[in-house]
């Protein structure tokens, strides 16, 4: 059980997460031919941009209504209705996503109530679902953010049903907003192993998995289309991966009485042995398909031949919750010793169950200062992380959100047995990779000076 530490200091050096608008676009996108909209001012919109543009190596089509000094003092609703009008005839969009910042969520708009208002008064709108979350910057982080987003499609494009008619074979899965698209696909490829159909809410693998288009659009390059979320509501059961997503699974559970299961963690054995058992459950299997058996013989033979380096490894950790969740679990499991864990948002349930002694809500250098003051071996957390393991002189795995230093962070895949696998071989080859030269004081010796240090001076010639 860990507790979690507030430090005590004025300002952050080096910033660790990412904004909570941020994370409601991120969950946007994953929904087809759509555009998320800032509502707020042109700043807000173009930090954004950047990093989404810089990790996904992708355009994203990300607009704002770009509020200035007079809208901000009396309101934005027509900065609304104008975006919505200017998107609509340029891009043609199937949906889109609204996310406040704390522009707007400081001055204290009423956005719903006035977004409800545009949409009856606009009838030519009727053909866009839109929808609105509340994800004020300086309220959590990314994680927080794209749970918001979710929250906020499943309310207004799940339907409530009244007869219960599920179809057996159909499950959602609500994806955590660390997941990469590889992840997702593998997430969905195990699923469709026992012969089930995942509706996938929202779905980033179709959008950024970084592919060419035939054609240039300014939306969104494919996704989970709109009647994906109609058919929510038919499904048999809800499964959702990240402790972020359980309201989300709950509201569906409400409105469509489909039953659900929240799994922290997808990555180590125990964790995904927790999922294929649920699906095999839910398919009637009363054995796994010949490839999941196979791919979890290969995670245990991975896993005896890394616990020679991840035994006793002393390891940093800096991401959101879930991922900090399941990432330390996954190490601690293979012997590492998780010394610094620093975070983004106290808005989780899991801080009970992280297996380190403190949780550090703080920034990179927090980071920094922890893991050298414990003498963690190696660093995992986003690029920004880079700058600290110059400084430490310690090896960097790149995990979370940005990654902007290095190709292809779209197709990382840390979930399953398969990517607990090359989890586990990153990590021992990252502490391969590492030179060490033996000194006595590995094999149990004193240090020369301290061996010495009681001998009279005349006679230690």
């Amino acid at each position: 059980m860990a507790k979690l530490v507030h430090p005590k200091r004025a300002l952050s050096t080096m910033p660790l997460k990412s904004s909570a608008p941020l994370g409601a676009a991120l969950a946007y996108l994953g929904v087809e031919k759509s555009i998320p909209l800032f509502h707020g001012s042109q700043g807000c919109t173009a930090f954004a941009m950047v990093h989404l543009v810089r990790h996904f190596k992708e355009a994203v089509p990300l607009q704002t209504t770009a509020m200035n000094e007079v809208s901000t003092i009396l309101g934005g609703a027509d900065q609304i209705e104008e975006a919505i009008e200017n998107l609509r005839k340029k891009s043609a969009p199937s949906f889109i996503g609204i996310a406040s910042t704390a522009l707007t969520e400081t001055r204290g708009e009423d956005v719903p109530g006035e977004l409800r208002e545009i949409v009856a008064r606009r009838a030519d709108f009727a053909d866009t679902q839109i929808v609105y979350a509340s994800t004020p910057d300086f309220e959590g982080g990314l994680q927080d953010g794209w749970a918001k987003a979710v929250e906020a499609m499943v309310e207004t494009m799940v339907p409530e049903v009244a007869d219960r008619d599920p179809d057996l074979r159909q499950v959602n899965l609500l994806c955590a907003s660390y997941m990469t698209p590889a992840e997702i696909d593998e997430i969905r490829q195990m699923i469709r192993a026992f012969a089930l159909e995942p509706v996938v809410l929202p779905d980033i693998s179709g959008s950024l998995d970084g592919h060419v288009s035939d054609d240039w659009s300014g939306t969104s390059l494919g996704g989970a289309a709109i009647a994906d979320f109609e058919k929510a509501s038919r499904s048999a059961f809800t499964l959702a991966i990240g402790e972020q997503m359980r309201k989300s699974a709950r509201m569906i559970e409400d409105k469509a009485l489909v039953p659900y299961r929240v799994f922290q963690s997808v990555t180590g054995l125990k964790p995904v042995d927790a999922l294929v058992r649920t699906l095999m459950g839910l398919s009637g299997m009363q054995d796994p398909p010949a490839s999941i058996k196979r791919d979890r013989s290969r995670l245990i033979d991975a896993a005896l031949d890394a616990h020679f380096h991840t035994g006793g490894l002393k390891v940093a950790i800096g991401a959101d919750p879930d991922l900090l969740f399941a990432l330390s679990n996954a190490l601690t499991s293979m012997g590492a010793q998780v010394v610094t864990a620093v975070t983004t948002t106290q808005h989780s349930s899991m801080f009970d169950r992280m297996p380190c002694d403190e949780v550090i809500l703080g920034d990179l250098g927090d980071f920094e200062r922890s893991a050298a003051e414990q003498g963690a071996d190696i660093l995992l957390t986003h690029s920004h992380g880079r700058h600290v393991a110059h400084a430490l002189h310690k090896p960097l795995v790149r995990v979370g959100f940005p990654i902007f230093d290095r190709l292809g962070a779209q197709d990382a895949n840390r979930v399953g047995y398969r990517g607990s696998r090359a989890f586990l071989y990153e990590i021992a080859n990252t502490v391969q990779a590492e030179h060490h030269r033996a000194t006595p004081e590995d094999f149990g010796a004193q240090p020369i000076a301290e061996e010495f240090e009681h001998v009279p001076h005349a006679t230690r010639h």
